[in-house]
């Protein structure tokens, strides 16, 4: 007689399944997997989070780099600090979320606060205006700096890519403001991360701070008053985030207004982008 299994294997009992022990293998790996998304995905005390809040809330936010990688470092830049951006996190109902006039107008007036004043919509079109320009895909952006109307300072990286609809990005900032920071999908680098105040510890000793405010006497053409500013210079323009009033900061070098109208904070980098891109001849 053949024997059907070799000298020192043991045989099985009538009825067991060969492959018991590698679906056993399986179903630990899958046990695992569901252990680590399950981790990844809870809630910052440890609590759990409902299916939207995971869809909103994202681990991580993928960046694609977009900076030459010929970059240097040694020729000036731009540097944007946005201010007063509306980024205020609450507790609507059982979830956190970022507020904003058009879904939480009635929790807003119930709690005495003008919705009016909760727009971060603003501060999600100025940084698309400035993370998709010309300007920054050529390598001249060093940095973004965006401060909230609470004081909270975080800086973007020049080549993040900021999510395409605002509720993603909604979730994006609300856990940044919660952890602190969001890294890049399969990297260690953190894209976007709070840093201490004050701003001015991070920006160049030669650069030349610029404010803009349609209230300012001094009205002047973008590419006339760029083309005035010395070229081995950095320039850090400074930009309101908000839906009305006006920015006041002491380490801002010099307040201008660039339009005989009222701009929003996307329009008005728009055309700082471009003048800059003229000078520097950027296509």
């Amino acid at each position: 007689m053949v024997r059907h299994f070799g000298k020192g294997h043991k045989r099985r009992k009538k009825g067991e399944r060969y492959d018991k022990d590698e679906d056993e293998v399986e179903d630990q790996q899958v046990e695992e997997e569901q252990t680590d998304s399950e981790n990844e995905l809870s809630a910052q005390n440890g609590e759990g989070k409902t299916e939207e809040e995971k869809e909103m809330q994202l681990s991580e936010v993928e960046g694609i780099p977009i900076v030459p990688s010929d970059q240097t470092g040694k020729k000036p830049g731009v540097i944007f600090v946005l201010e007063k951006a509306s980024l205020e996190v609450a507790k609507v109902g059982k979830n956190y979320q970022i507020l904003n006039s058009e879904e939480h107008a009635n929790f807003l007036r119930r709690n005495k606060k003008n919705p009016a004043d909760y727009r971060p919509d603003i501060i999600y079109q100025a940084l698309l205006s400035i993370l998709d320009s010309p300007l920054n895909k050529a390598g001249w952006l060093r940095a973004v700096y965006v401060k909230t109307d609470k004081g909270v300072l975080f800086e973007v990286k020049p080549y993040v890519r900021i999510p395409r609809t605002y509720k993603r990005f909604a979730g994006i900032m609300l856990q940044l403001l919660q952890k602190l920071s969001i890294a890049a999908v399969g990297k260690r680098e953190k894209l976007l991360r709070v840093i201490k105040n004050p701003v001015t510890q991070y920006l160049p000793l030669n650069s030349r701070k610029i404010g803009f405010s349609h209230s300012s006497e001094k009205l002047v053409q973008m590419d006339k008053y760029v083309t005035g500013v010395g070229d081995d210079m950095d320039l850090v323009f400074v930009v309101g985030a908000m839906s009305h009033g006006k920015i006041e900061c002491d380490y801002i070098d010099d307040f201008i207004s660039i339009s005989e109208y009222p701009l929003s904070a996307a329009w008005c980098i728009a055309r700082v982008c471009e003048a800059v891109s003229k000078k520097w001849h950027v296509l």
